[in-house]
């Protein structure tokens, strides 16, 4: 067993000011799932509850939350808890990535802007 295992994905912090820039392999095994690119695009449209990513984007309620959790965990989404009209609280989803780049030159490169 080696000293110093690798990081897990899931135990980065969730606040983007103190996230590492996801690798260009993260960027491009994030958005090469096609589950992955309609929820986010669901949140860059405008926040949402995880239930209704899931009917945004089409995919199961598990999906969605798996996706925005691995989309959370790279720091291109975030999240709060917010009071909703019927009195329940409710987490809330918002993109924190503007932009996406993918660069061939010279090998593939992709970067990521956040806000």
């Amino acid at each position: 067993m080696s000293a110093h295992p690798e990081p897990s994905r899931t135990a980065r912090p969730t606040d983007s000011a103190e996230t590492d820039a996801p690798t260009t392999d993260e960027l491009l095994d994030l958005f090469g799932d096609e589950y992955t690119r309609r929820v986010f695009e669901a949140v860059a449209e405008r926040p949402r509850s995880g239930r209704a990513v899931s009917e945004a984007a089409d995919v199961s309620r598990p999906t969605a939350y798996r996706r925005l959790n691995d989309l959370r965990d790279a720091g291109l989404v975030r999240s709060e808890m917010a009071l909703s009209e019927d009195g329940h609280h409710r987490e809330r989803f918002e993109a924190v990535a503007e932009s996406l780049s993918v660069s061939l030159d010279g090998g593939i490169e992709a970067a990521v802007s956040l806000e």
